[in-house]
């Protein structure tokens, strides 16, 4: 039998532990490795938008508080600082909706266009495609993708928000930790101190707006433990490695998800540093995963196939 972590019962303002990663907050659960485990979290919005009230309205009505809530923390039982986390990502149970927003001072696009006003469309969400309703009155279909866009270990010495991404992982948006993939991160305090949440049905690379399809979900998840030292979050995928970076500029982001890269290859698959540095430069990917977070964060990929 599988066992549900539930989610915690928000108050009309949210207190600061559901919106940090942090190494303070007691654990709202145990698990050891090898355990499958299903984690129900709330969406970016932290509950408050429905089909009824757009983000706009509970925000005038003093019904917001923190965003981006994570479920956790979850102590992964074994886990030392100078571990690797590796977390399985099995399956996400979607909602009938979700919701995307324009929320003033938030989003990439931010001052470049005019007048930019609040609002929300609610989206629903039928088997695996998002019916997205846009102003001319067509009803656009987009497949599901969904994937967890904050997940994360507690940083070493401080409680950094949910809404920032960094080496402990956090608000990626990164539409690579999606079920069928493995997701690597470092671990810094005993038991990792594990959280996720704001689950997107599908996003478009950059999350430009500064939200995708916020959803409230049921992640599946499975932990093990490695050894080893990486700096950054690392995804594997049956065909590809990648390494998750964030930074500002956003150049920085991808000179870091680059020299991730570099290092994994020289220290699993034999590569020499400069010869890797070469090759990347013939045959990696790369995404902005997105550019609306306080860093921005940038996937640098390869395929399986050049490791064999």
């Amino acid at each position: 039998m599988v066992r549900r972590i539930r989610r915690k019962e928000r108050g009309r303002l949210a207190a600061w532990d559901d919106s940090t990663l942090n190494p303070y907050t007691a654990p709202v659960a145990r698990v050891r490795p090898g355990e499958v485990v299903e984690v129900e979290t709330w969406d970016a919005y932290g509950g408050v938008v429905s089909p009824e009230q757009s983000f706009q309205e509970a925000a005038e009505r003093g019904l917001v508080g923190a965003l981006n809530p994570v479920t956790g923390p979850i102590y992964v039982e074994g886990a030392e600082p100078g571990d690797i986390l590796v977390v399985e990502l099995m399956g996400i149970d979607l909602p009938a909706w979700g919701a995307a927003s324009i929320i003033p001072g938030f989003g990439a696009l931010e001052g470049w266009l005019n007048l930019m006003q609040p609002r929300t469309k609610v989206c629903t969400i039928e088997g695996s495609v998002v019916r997205y309703e846009a102003d001319h009155g067509k009803i656009i279909e987009i497949p599901t993708d969904p994937f967890v866009g904050t997940i994360g270990v507690s940083p070493a010495y401080e409680a950094v928000q949910t809404l920032a991404p960094g080496s402990h992982g956090g608000n990626m948006d990164c539409p690579d930790i999606r079920p069928g993939n493995r997701l690597m991160l470092p671990v810094y305090q005993r038991g990792a101190l594990f959280g996720l949440g704001d689950v997107h049905a599908v996003q478009g690379d950059g999350e430009v707006c500064g939200t995708a399809v916020e959803v409230g979900a049921v992640v599946r998840l499975r932990f093990s433990l490695g050894h080893g030292k990486i700096g950054w979050p690392r995804v594997e995928s049956p065909d590809e490695i990648m390494t998750v970076c964030s930074a500002r500029p956003l150049e920085d982001a991808a000179r870091l998800a680059y020299r991730e890269l570099v290092q994994w290859m020289v220290s699993d698959y034999g590569w020499a540093r400069d010869d890797a540095y070469m090759f990347l430069s013939q045959a990696a990917k790369a995404r902005i995963a997105q550019i609306v977070d306080p860093l921005y964060t940038v996937v640098a990929k390869l395929s399986k196939r050049y490791l064999a």
